[in-house]
């Protein structure tokens, strides 16, 4: 894809990796009534990856990797906006220092940065380690496309996406499926340059229906007739692709969390479908 790349500044943002978090009660009240203690977001997931499945955990909006954040509100501002997917991670302080990883998706509220790291570094960081994250990709457009607006795509990933460009001028982008807008949840309203937005599994028969039930982290998927040019909206024939960023949630309005990456007002996007169109495997993130 011909894009501006010459134009990007890369610039530092940093983290350190945060301790999960419990309220006094620890108990997550699901959608019908039921109770749930288990493992939320935060920390360091050692068996919870990019590429794994994002249902199925006994936990709550569980984040793959490793979960940065930044005490500064405007400096943890600036680590969730600039930040892109696909972008180098770095780790400065700690055991793991001078590892290297990848940001993989972004997760609002509390507002992570997520960070795939191979096994053995996850191993080795802990919480309040300093990861340094080099954001490179904010700016970027598709010179041929101007219909569609990156978001969280940094130069790294739009490289290695396999996109290709339809007879009819549209851009062509592979997705494991599409969720429609009745499934979209928390997220709805807010900026879409930060953060995420849930696909509610609470009605399991319609979500297993659209094909999503194997759903993995750092799937590609489409959702229809959502603009998120401006926050994240509903619009009839606007077309929106996203990354799956964490894992699934009991909770009302909750679920899978989606990172946008590709939005157009006008519907300039056209799907293929493949089940493999995963990050992980465009970015050579697993074995």
């Amino acid at each position: 894809m011909q894009a501006n790349y010459d134009d990007i500044v890369m610039i530092s943002v940093v983290g350190e990796v945060h301790a999960p978090g419990m309220p006094r009660s620890p108990f997550r009240v699901g959608a019908d009534g039921s109770l749930l203690v288990a493992p939320g977001s935060g920390g360091v997931a050692y068996n919870v990856r990019v590429g794994d499945r994002a249902l199925g955990w006994a936990g709550d909006h569980v984040e793959p990797g490793a979960s940065i954040q930044n005490t500064d509100e405007a400096a943890n501002g600036a680590l969730n906006t600039l930040a892109c997917v696909g972008n180098e991670a770095r780790v400065v302080s700690g055991e793991a220092k001078g590892q290297t990883g990848t940001v993989t998706g972004k997760h609002g509220g509390i507002e992570h940065v997520l960070v795939d790291f191979d096994d053995e570094t996850l191993d080795a960081i802990i919480p309040g380690d300093k990861v340094l994250v080099k954001a490179y990709g904010r700016g970027l457009q598709l010179l041929d496309h101007p219909a569609v607006k990156l978001l969280n795509v940094s130069v790294q990933l739009l490289r290695a996406l396999p996109l290709s460009t339809a007879d009819d001028g549209t851009l062509v982008v592979p997705v494991v499926g599409s969720a429609p807008a009745q499934l979209m949840g928390s997220g709805l309203g807010s900026p879409a340059d930060r953060g995420d937005y849930d696909i509610q599994t609470a009605d399991r028969e319609a979500f297993d229906a659209l094909g999503l039930a194997q759903l993995r982290l750092g799937d590609l998927v489409a959702l229809p007739d959502a603009d998120h040019s401006y926050g994240r909206g509903y619009r009839k024939g606007a077309m929106t692709i996203a990354v799956v960023a964490h894992c699934d949630s009991i909770s009302a309005g909750h679920g899978p969390g989606v990172t946008s990456l590709l939005t157009s007002a006008t519907g300039a996007i056209r799907l293929r479908t493949d089940p493999e169109a995963n990050i992980a495997n465009y970015l050579k993130l697993r074995a």
